[in-house]
């Protein structure tokens, strides 16, 4: 009998971490993140940045990242849904969309503006053969192929002036919106909200920084325990290399495919 080979599997790590900042303030964490890997090893994840000037930041990036991965989910999507352009582009503005009126929603039943839950949003789609990232605001979406290749699917909507970006919530954010599909063979891919983005993107070229994603992408492929691991994380994205550079809220979700 002919022993079928392994099909490689997504390994996903992820968290979200308060900056120092937010800790002195006796703030809350104003980011969010959700994921799931679906049955046909479709990986979809999501990662938001609450705005600190919003009174509910953290409460529409909750919403934002949560109705967003339901969306796709509830749409059964598989390999074959995906070898569509115009499909996946469909699925992504789905997943805005409803994101979107979920925290209009959510502002109206707390009679609140829906700018008092601003946020961000990424939405990613990934098998090994594609990825596709919608992005509204900061941060970062990145993949790497078989071959090495690292490249940022997204760059910062970082607006005209500092700490200024468009949100979910904004008039514009369907306009602004950034969209891109790559088709190669992936094995790698990550998001993050824009606390590490001056760690892990080269700002002047818009290359991301390969000595940042490279480590963390073999740190979760060889993840045994995911407890451990997803212990580990906190503690790096805790750890002084990073706070010495960036006070803010910190959102890192990584992904391999392994054996």
């Amino acid at each position: 009998m002919n022993i079928s080979k392994q099909i490689a599997q997504w390994r996903v790590l992820a968290a979200s971490v308060c900056g120092t900042s937010h800790l002195k303030n006796k703030q809350l964490c104003q980011d969010a993140h959700h994921w799931q890997v679906l049955s046909d090893n479709v990986l979809v994840a999501a990662a938001a940045d609450g705005a600190g000037s919003a009174s509910d930041g953290k409460v529409g990036a909750m919403v934002a990242v949560e109705t967003a991965i339901e969306t796709i989910c509830r749409k059964q999507v598989t390999k074959d849904t995906l070898v569509d352009d115009e499909q996946v582009r469909s699925l992504l503005t789905q997943a805005i969309l409803a994101a979107r009126k979920a925290v209009e929603n959510e502002a109206a039943a707390g009679r609140k503006q829906p700018q008092d839950l601003a946020t961000t949003l990424i939405v990613m789609l990934a098998t090994p053969e594609v990825v596709a990232v919608a992005q509204i605001g900061d941060g970062l979406a990145v993949a790497k192929d078989s071959a090495g290749n690292l490249l940022a699917l997204t760059t910062p909507d970082s607006g005209e002036y500092i700490n200024e970006t468009t949100f979910l919530t904004s008039p514009n954010a369907l306009d602004t919106a950034q969209m891109r599909l790559w088709r190669e063979d992936i094995v790698n891919v990550g998001i993050l909200t824009d606390g590490l983005q001056m760690l892990a993107l080269n700002m002047v070229v818009g290359e991301p920084h390969k000595p940042f994603f490279f480590p963390l992408f073999d740190f979760v492929a060889n993840a045994e325990n995911k407890t451990m691991a997803k212990e580990q994380l906190v503690k790096f994205l805790r750890s002084e290399r990073i706070t010495q550079r960036t006070d803010d809220d910190l959102t890192l979700i990584i992904a391999a495919l392994s054996n």
